[in-house]
């Protein structure tokens, strides 16, 4: 399999990279960047083969700035864009970064039509959003990392509050990434058992999880600069359970069209079934009715930022 990833000299772009180099699905690693920054680029490829090396991981890494290089990719990460400074919100990047993305969705769609696109750069709903119309690909084909990481953040905070094993905990979060993100606390379960009947459930301090979740990337940011590992390993899961066809259901951001409240035209983060061709279905969750009013202002939200966003770069 072959997988590009634009954007290969940020901190995300490289760390899901190297994610990536790893997984025995992947022969093929392309990593794009601007011409100014290939050096940085080529010595990234050499320092991962050395580490691949004493994984006895066999694959074969392209550093470019020729677009030509990303033809026939069966995923390409979009994650270039201007990062977030500590202090800004993920809207503060949203023009110059729609710009951007734009520019490379047209590109992925004139030399690689076939492959599956993963937005990465922020604000990501928004972006997947401007993604797909650049590209003019099929909904199913373009989405976005979207809550997939908020999910595994809240998933990590449980466990170290219940000190249960990571892999017990299963839980959602939903909407936007940023500030209108719905963890869906309704269906969050322990080893099948649901949250609020696991003993332990009354001291667990839900509303102060919830605002750990969304303020996890700032806490990173202004502590070390960038988030990196975080969304990289989150990249990589994605791109693996597509491109290993395996039919798991993650939250990603994904354009809709009615399937869940009668929301459309927007992209958020929903329960979605990922296969070898991307989305393969939106899956339907029933929520309470507070989960659902959040989640109906996230999209109310989201979609008149998406609307500014598109009216400003003329999409």
């Amino acid at each position: 399999m072959k997988v590009s990833v634009i954007g290969a000299s940020g901190r995300v772009g490289k760390a899901a990279a190297f994610c990536l180099a790893e997984e025995n699905s992947v022969n093929n690693l392309v990593l794009i960047a601007r011409k100014e920054s290939i050096d940085k680029v080529e010595g990234e490829a050499l320092d991962m083969y050395d580490a691949l090396a004493a994984k006895d991981v066999n694959v074969k890494i392209t550093a470019s700035y020729d677009f030509e290089d990303v033809k026939n990719s069966d995923i390409v990460v979009l994650s270039a864009g201007q990062p977030r400074s500590s202090g800004m919100s993920r809207m503060d990047v949203a023009i110059p970064n729609a710009k951007i993305v734009a520019e490379y969705a047209r590109a992925i769609a004139k030399f690689s039509p076939e492959s599956v696109i993963l937005v990465v750069t922020n604000p990501v709903d928004i972006m997947t959003h401007v993604a797909l119309k650049a590209s003019g690909f099929d909904k199913h084909k373009v989405f976005g990392l979207g809550n997939h990481l908020d999910s595994l953040r809240l998933k990590n905070l449980i466990s170290q509050h219940f000190n249960i094993h990571v892999s017990e905990i299963h839980t959602r979060v939903m909407g936007e990434h940023g500030d209108n993100m719905v963890p869906i606390m309704s269906s969050t379960s322990i080893g099948g058992i649901l949250l609020k009947y696991f003993k332990g459930y009354d001291d667990f301090d839900m509303d102060r999880t919830v605002e750990k979740v969304k303020n996890a990337g700032n806490y990173v940011i202004k502590k070390k600069g960038a988030t990196e590992y975080g969304p990289a390993f989150a990249i990589s899961n994605i791109a693996m359970i597509v491109l290993d066809d395996e039919k798991k259901i993650l939250t990603v951001s994904a354009l809709l069209d009615g399937e869940i409240e009668g929301v459309e035209d927007v992209c958020l983060g929903v329960p979605v079934k990922l296969g070898i061709d991307g989305i393969e279905r939106i899956i339907p969750i029933i929520m309470t009715e507070r989960e659902r009013k959040a989640f109906l202002k996230a999209a109310d939200e989201v979609k008149t930022k998406t609307e500014e966003v598109m009216n400003a770069i003329d999409l």
